[in-house]
């Protein structure tokens, strides 16, 4: 069981139409009498077409949103099919996830994120700050020389601030359902936070009701970053209160 403040993320992914946001209730009914909902974050990031109705089918609720990702110019622009940081704080985003290891395989680099986040949190956003290494590169046992280049490279000159989360997610846990060893990832989250101290450090990749029990322990993790399982209202649910169970 825990007692200290932790992030519950819901990234939606491609998923999701305007049905799906009829789940919301339930999770905003459990949250109204959740006992340790104060110390309780818990942020959707839905497709882009959701953004709007999501944020307003919470607003009585402590839950806020998220958008998956943005396209680094804050100049409006012939970019087809593209988004900016100031787009989607008009439409109720709080938060924006940058770095996402499925669009760095797309061909994101670090000068991309790192323009992406100075630009969103002059928007006004809150970054999350996704970071993690390959199987082939942890093979090689260069996962703490990864992340080392990833948040020098991200995070250049820009100010340390509150207002970044950072997101470790080995990509070769993401969606296969394997998770790192207890200590291993003890080690890592410890190797995150000397690097950038006084931010918040989740964890992401296969995290479900069935592991979270396990994750939980691992003391300095400060929340969770959750992809499929959080496109079930029930698992979610679940995994918040298997945290603090």
């Amino acid at each position: 069981m825990t007692n200290k403040y932790m992030y519950f993320i819901a990234n939606w992914k491609m998923f999701g139409g305007l049905n799906s946001l009829n789940s919301l209730h339930k999770v905003m009914k459990f949250f109204k009498t959740f006992k340790k909902k104060r110390i309780v974050k818990v942020i959707y990031c839905p497709p882009n077409t959701l953004i709007r109705p999501m944020t307003k089918k919470l607003k009585n609720s402590k839950i806020e949103v998220g958008a998956q990702n943005c396209h680094e110019k804050l100049e409006y622009g012939a970019f087809t099919g593209s988004v900016n940081s100031k787009m989607l704080k008009s439409v109720g985003a709080k938060y924006v996830i940058i770095g996402h290891s499925e669009v760095r395989k797309a061909g994101e680099n670090n000068r991309l994120i790192n323009l992406k986040i100075k630009n969103s949190l002059s928007s006004g956003l809150k970054v999350i700050f996704c970071i993690g290494e390959t199987l082939k590169e942890k093979r090689k046992k260069l996962t703490k020389k990864v992340l080392n280049q990833q948040i020098v490279s991200g995070l250049k000159k820009i100010k340390k601030s509150k207002n970044i989360l950072i997101a470790y997610e080995p990509v070769w846990a993401i969606g296969t359902g394997i998770i790192p060893k207890k200590k291993e990832l003890f080690e890592t989250i410890t190797f995150i936070k000397k690097k950038i101290k006084n931010l918040k450090v989740l964890y992401g990749g296969s995290v479900n009701s069935d592991n979270i029990n396990q994750l939980k322990l691992i003391e300095n993790i400060d929340g969770f970053l959750i992809g499929g399982a959080s496109q079930d209202h029930k698992k979610f649910i679940d995994i918040i209160k298997k945290t603090y169970n």
